[in-house]
């Protein structure tokens, strides 16, 4: 938003929140400009930065956005620190993935401008981003948050009725079941699924999406789905192996365990190859726009 060129107000939480903010948001800034996304010189975006633990710099806002820990007591004392001091056309959104816009737009005074804004990692070089109709929200409020997204670079769509794991989320735990379930059953392994996913849908997906892609392909027969829905995996476990790598408190490159495991240098180089890999998508994106 400061890139967008927005003055913005950063509320800490808590005092940890404070730890080199301003430098990482420099640094944040920093590459936005290197990338030909920020509007305003960035020494003007970080002017346009207040940090501070006082809720109260939040009274004049447009918009707020909550982005805490997903524990909902403690969301509960955020939305509350937040309805109080806002305007009551104050448009307040949560970035939780997980627990619903519909139970939280309740701990508001004003559940018609409350909705989900939920953003992708990294937050400000996606084109994503994803708005949640709890089942109080007024579509006017989803739409201008709509607006102002497009105005962010984002690609933005609206979700009018609050479902579990939105829509992406959904999306994706629909191939992380299928995927777990062919390697513990043996058919495959970890690497070669991945080899599947980045070298066959991963090489269309960010031009057409799923639908587009039935029309690319045509739509001459339906056997492949009378074939293979039966045979999908309907699990409602959690996969063995995940259950696995929590237990032993494997956090991925992080801490360099998970489902592989990576030593200081690879973790670093897979952080470095993201960041890079979303410099290039997000102009490839650009580059090919839906007709």
């Amino acid at each position: 938003m400061l890139a967008a060129g927005h003055p913005v107000k950063a509320i800490a939480a808590t005092p940890k929140d404070l730890e080199n903010l301003e430098s990482k948001i420099a640094g944040v800034l920093q590459h936005c400009d290197e990338l030909g996304l920020v509007v305003v010189p960035v020494k003007q975006a970080l002017e346009n930065l207040t940090i501070s633990e006082n809720f109260i710099e939040l009274s004049d806002c447009s918009l707020v956005i909550e982005c805490v820990i997903e524990e909902l007591e403690i969301k509960r004392s955020i939305l509350g620190k937040i309805d109080k001091v806002v305007r009551p056309d104050t448009i307040i959104g949560t970035n939780t993935s997980a627990i619903p816009v519909s139970t939280l737009q309740k701990m508001v005074t004003h559940p018609a401008r409350f909705l989900g804004i939920h953003w992708a990692e990294p937050a400000y070089l996606t084109r994503f981003l994803e708005i949640i109709c709890g089942e109080e929200s007024a579509l006017c409020n989803a739409q201008q948050v709509y607006d102002w997204a497009v105005h962010w670079r984002k690609e933005p769509t609206i979700l009018k009725k609050d479902i579990p794991g939105f829509i992406t989320n959904r999306i994706m735990y629909a191939l992380f079941r299928e995927t777990f379930a062919l390697v513990e059953a043996g058919h495959i392994s970890l690497e070669d699924v991945d080899k599947c996913v980045r070298y066959d849908a991963g090489s269309w997906m960010t031009l057409m999406g799923v639908f587009r892609r039935w029309d690319y392909l045509g739509l001459e027969n339906l056997q492949g789905m009378t074939t293979l829905f039966e045979t999908l995996s309907n699990s409602e476990k959690v996969p063995l192996l995940l259950e696995k790598v929590v237990k032993e408190q494997g956090r991925g490159i992080t801490n360099g365990k998970g489902l592989f495991h990576y030593s200081a240098e690879e973790a670093q180089k897979w952080a470095e190859a993201f960041t890079a890999f979303n410099e290039e998508i997000y102009e490839l994106a650009a580059a090919y726009p839906a007709p």
